[in-house]
């Protein structure tokens, strides 16, 4: 690998970990409220400037950025003190987003999600076994997903603020990769040789899939 590409992921790394330490103190409610709300702010703020810039009329997107920080100050004395309410709305709408977008696949006569990413690998037709085991992975990362949401919900509502943050921002991640893992150790048992991707083709189809998904088609996962 070139030097400047594994900084350059590197410093995505150490951002992600800035992320996460920050949004488990804010959630924790320690530290200071103005600067906990603002980080919390960020990336739905960044997600409506990006949305505004993609805007043709330059009118309207500076209309956009003014109603957004009149918005924002209008509210702040309220977001600065709701602060674990905003990484919890941010946490239960990505998964349970994700929850439908994989559960949707599997209703009516389309393909599961990850057959239709089996298929961008494969270039054979699929077997009835891979066909049985990506719509059952589908299914898999379908209740994970909710029932990672429905356990945020029953903690936010039940445990202290700091313990809900423990399992929303510090062990989201972890758990992911850990149904990976699961999800492999089952494609050993499960699959013969032949119809195992291998990770650089899980790479490829996965950019693909986003490509898509950002022309307006959806799609992104892991078969």
């Amino acid at each position: 690998m070139k030097l400047p590409s594994v900084l350059r992921d590197l410093g995505v790394l150490l951002l992600m970990v800035a992320w996460v330490v920050a949004a488990h103190v804010g959630s924790a409610g320690w530290g200071n409220p103005d600067f906990n709300a603002a980080v919390a702010v960020l990336p739905i703020g960044a997600a409506v400037l990006m949305a505004l810039w993609r805007l043709p009329q330059r009118v309207v997107r500076a209309a956009g950025v003014l109603a957004l920080a009149v918005a924002l100050a209008w509210l702040w004395p309220r977001l600065r003190l709701n602060v674990p309410l905003m990484y919890y709305l941010q946490h239960l709408g990505i998964h349970v987003a994700l929850g439908v977008y994989f559960g949707k696949s599997l209703l009516g006569p389309g393909e599961a999600l990850i057959t239709r990413m089996a298929r961008r690998i494969f270039s054979h037709e699929l077997s009835a076994r891979k066909l049985r085991y990506t719509r059952g992975v589908t299914l898999a990362w379908t209740l994970f997903f909710f029932t990672n949401a429905l356990v945020s919900t029953l903690l936010f509502l039940w445990a202290p603020p700091a313990i809900w943050s423990v399992h929303a921002n510090l062990l989201t991640g972890p758990l992911i990769g850990l149904m990976f893992v699961i999800e492999h150790v089952c494609r050993l048992f499960l699959l013969p040789p032949h119809e195992r991707p291998g990770i650089a083709a899980i790479v490829q189809a996965y950019k693909r899939e986003s490509a898509q998904r950002g022309g307006g088609s959806a799609g992104s996962s892991q078969p």
